[in-house]
């Protein structure tokens, strides 16, 4: 069955650094954020693919086809300004889809980290930890959760410190044995 237009992520913001920090959320919900509105799948209806497109909108070409992105259940995160003429119609023609928010920091379209008794790992800890259990490098694991390395180094001896670990391996093992008991 597909998916729903309507519940699809929508954001426009102000800055590359805000639309980073939305597109990190999303892709730790399990959303595959691509670069750019247009869409060449064959299928009108893309809402159960869970991409997020995003980029800049300067123009309204290119607000149209984010618009038109969204209308096919694409997730969208649009960098331009709210308060310009473009902006303004972006905002209006998008709240016509479903909620909208210009606000980086608001939860459209992601899901919560559940709660757990054991060690509580950061949002991010547990996605590198995630993808290091599925086999990439911490190299590709920091680029698919748009980290330098050096953070996601960091990141990852946070996590180790966390989870009582001296080795980035035990810590992957300590995060599949929490994550294995529902934490």
């Amino acid at each position: 069955m597909a998916g729903d237009p309507a519940h699809a992520p929508r954001y426009v913001v102000a800055s590359g650094g805000d639309a980073t920090s939305v597109l990190r959320r999303l892709a730790r919900a399990g959303w595959t954020t691509r670069e750019g509105f247009a869409l060449t799948d064959q299928a009108w209806d893309v809402s159960d693919a869970r991409l997020a497109l995003y980029g800049r909108v300067a123009e309204g070409d290119t607000a149209e086809l984010a618009l038109l992105a969204a209308a096919r259940g694409a997730g969208i995160v649009a960098i331009c300004d709210a308060g310009g003429d473009i902006g303004r119609a972006l905002l209006a023609d998008l709240a016509r889809i479903g909620p909208v928010s210009t606000d980086p920091d608001a939860d459209l379209g992601t899901t919560p980290e559940p709660d757990s008794g054991g060690p509580q790992l950061a949002p991010e800890q547990r996605a590198l930890l995630e993808r290091l259990a599925g086999g990439e490098t911490i190299a590709a694991a920091a680029a698919a959760e748009f980290l330098s390395l050096r953070t996601a180094n960091r990141r990852i001896a946070e996590a180790r410190e966390v989870l009582g670990v001296r080795t980035t391996r035990e810590a992957v093992l300590a995060y599949l044995r929490i994550r294995r008991e529902g934490g």
